[in-house]
């Protein structure tokens, strides 16, 4: 394995950023100095004038493999990851067929054991009727990020309406439980009355109304009472509604907080206004809302009552997104771009990029409890990303990797690039050339 030494960068770790050398040996971070000399087969790499960032993590992706391979596949989404500076992810379960086995959940780590050039972690399903498949996973805690639970939002056949259900799971479950919290019920009396009312005349504009924020908190209060019933550990995603944010605190470290809570980036960027220009592109589960939501998660998210940074990267492909509004799918591509994104708002001065450093890796790793990542500490795995923030990025066909080939990005120029990113202290991306040869591990997780 190639050693390599980072010279003169701004390494930004733990709320500060400092002018280090960094010795990456062996897949690990060893040394971390203000000058290192080594002598020996070392690669040295001049990181005078850039930034070193350790590798963000994403904890929700949809990428599509199994059964939904013409959008994506795992290889190809992974891909797009790393070129964006994400080196590692946590993938959704509801794929064809949907991973509610212990078998179906294994079969997707072997998918990433074959073919993802980021670390990779898969989420098991729930349904109805698959308690007992599900309860099994407490014996994989330390190898397993969670179990994933769509409430009251139909997503096939992983809807969990039953109430039983759900007692069982958040009673039972020693895994974290991660939920995608709409009320059904609310979002099928809203569309029934835009139905009567439009008819086939709906549009994306219409979404937000749709899944409106009523249908948002009815159904994270509903997870909130059950985890505080229980004490289960629930970690609520994509929050999108001002009104949820009451239902979090900031009084405690991450460490100690049994309720968490995810922000998504285009939920921080995008409003309700701006379907007009993006349509059914911008169509997403739970829908992109009016810009004061926008506004109120941006200081819920400074102020730490949010706690991470994600993407629910979920793409479909062109033609897809061309349908009418009720034939569209939900769902954007976004994992290529999260980290250009949140730099674009440290460079006009919205957030540090310390705290973005903390929301996209440091965040995650400490609500996952993930094994020695999400940090650039001596002994830690070398996942790891320079960044320029003096070049720009401009996103076109040619350097979009996802396999459905568009973003809502495409013809904007982020005000930063990804110039190197190491998997394992492997250089898997270098100013827009891939080392496909180089594989992500599974995560591990340091769990009781």
């Amino acid at each position: 394995m190639q050693s390599y030494l980072i010279k003169n960068i701004s390494v930004v770790n733990e709320n500060k950023t400092t002018v280090q050398d960094v010795l990456l040996r062996n897949g690990r971070i060893e040394k971390i100095a203000g000058q290192i000399t080594t002598e020996g087969n070392v690669t040295e790499i001049n990181g005078e004038g850039k930034y070193l960032l350790p590798g963000a993590i994403d904890d929700q992706v949809h990428f599509r493999e199994p059964g939904l391979t013409h959008k994506a596949t795992i290889a190809t989404e992974a891909r797009a990851a790393v070129a964006g500076g994400t080196t590692s992810f946590m993938e959704m379960p509801n794929t064809k067929p949907a991973a509610l086995t212990q078998e179906l959940l294994e079969d997707k780590y072997v998918i990433g054991a074959n073919t993802s050039i980021a670390n990779y972690s898969f989420f098991m399903g729930v349904s109805n009727d698959n308690i007992e498949e599900v309860l099994k996973t407490n014996a994989k805690k330390d190898r397993v990020p969670g179990v994933k639970v769509f409430m009251g939002s139909s997503t096939g056949n992983m809807l969990v309406d039953n109430l039983l259900t759900l007692e069982n799971i958040f009673g039972e479950s020693e895994l974290l439980i991660a939920t995608h919290c709409e009320s059904e019920r609310i979002i099928k009396s809203n569309m029934e009355a835009f139905i009567k009312e439009k008819g086939d005349q709906l549009t994306a504009a219409d979404h937000p109304l749709i899944r409106n924020e009523e249908a948002c908190f009815e159904s994270s209060f509903l997870a909130v009472q059950l985890a505080k019933k229980h004490d289960s550990r629930l970690h609520i995603l994509h929050i999108s509604t001002e009104k949820e944010l009451q239902l979090f605190g900031n009084m405690m470290p991450l460490e100690q907080k049994r309720i968490t809570s995810e922000v998504c980036v285009h939920h921080l960027h995008f409003t309700a206004d701006d379907y007009a220009q993006y349509g059914n592109l911008i169509k997403c589960n739970p829908a992109i809302k009016a810009a004061h939501n926008k506004e109120a998660l941006w200081k819920a998210l400074l102020d730490d009552r949010l706690d991470i940074i994600a993407t629910d990267h979920a793409p479909h492909t062109w033609e897809e997104k061309q349908q009418p509004y009720l034939q569209a799918p939900s769902g954007v591509p976004l994992v290529q771009h999260s980290v250009l994104l949140m730099l674009q708002y440290v460079k006009e001065g919205r957030i540090s990029i310390e705290k973005v450093v903390e929301k996209m890796s440091h965040a995650p790793a400490k609500c996952f409890q993930i094994r020695e990542r999400g940090f650039i500490r001596e002994g830690y795995h070398a996942d790891l990303v320079i960044v320029d923030l003096q070049e720009g990025t401009t996103v076109e066909k040619s350097n979009i990797y996802y396999k459905c080939g568009w973003s809502p990005f495409e013809g904007h120029t982020f005000p930063a690039k990804v110039t190197h990113t190491f998997v394992n202290g492997n250089l898997a991306y270098e100013n827009g050339q891939f080392h496909d040869e180089v594989k992500g591990e599974r995560l591990l997780f340091d769990r009781d």
